[in-house]
């Protein structure tokens, strides 16, 4: 029983601590007029693991959540009204890439290759995103069972060939 309650003190205690990490995020974001109010942190971490459960992923940290907010905040395309809501889908989306590309891709390589086709190919349209990264992880598949994958390697020497 006491086990137990161990688990739910630290579960809890790590939950608090990630959302202060996301909740600091806005002193960054506020510059460009987007912010997260606590229970829009609380609705993208669980969002966040829902997506990692429906994609059987295991992630120890939030740091992906991060970069995903300090990347995507820059955006023109993105207004404080609907901003939680993409985030949360634009977090679904990286993990569903993860997924598709095997982990081969690294975090900012993936992240740095969805913002740039968010802003200029798809011009913040998220289905249409969605769409553009299917044809890209089909791409990168075959190229990846034809042996000539130029995506595998760290985030300092891959580039998209899109």
């Amino acid at each position: 029983m006491q086990l137990s309650r161990l688990f739910h003190s630290m579960s809890a205690s790590i939950q608090e601590q990630e959302m202060n990490e996301l909740l600091e995020m806005n002193e960054t974001t506020k510059t460009y007029g987007l912010t997260l109010a606590p229970a829009d942190v609380k609705s993208m971490l669980e969002a966040r693991n829902r997506a990692l459960s429906g994609y059987g992923r295991v992630e120890l940290g939030i740091e992906a959540a991060k970069e995903l907010i300090e990347l995507f905040s820059s955006s023109s395309l993105i207004r404080q009204e609907e901003y939680a809501e993409t985030l949360n889908e634009l977090q679904e989306v990286y993990y569903w890439l993860k997924n598709e590309t095997e982990d081969r891709i690294g975090d900012r390589k993936l992240l740095s290759l969805m913002k740039e086709m968010f802003e200029d190919e798809c011009e913040g349209a998220l289905e249409l995103l969605r769409s553009r990264l299917e044809e890209f992880a089909e791409r990168f598949r075959r190229e990846l069972q034809a042996g000539e994958s130029v995506f595998e390697g760290g985030d300092d020497d891959w580039t998209p060939g899109i």
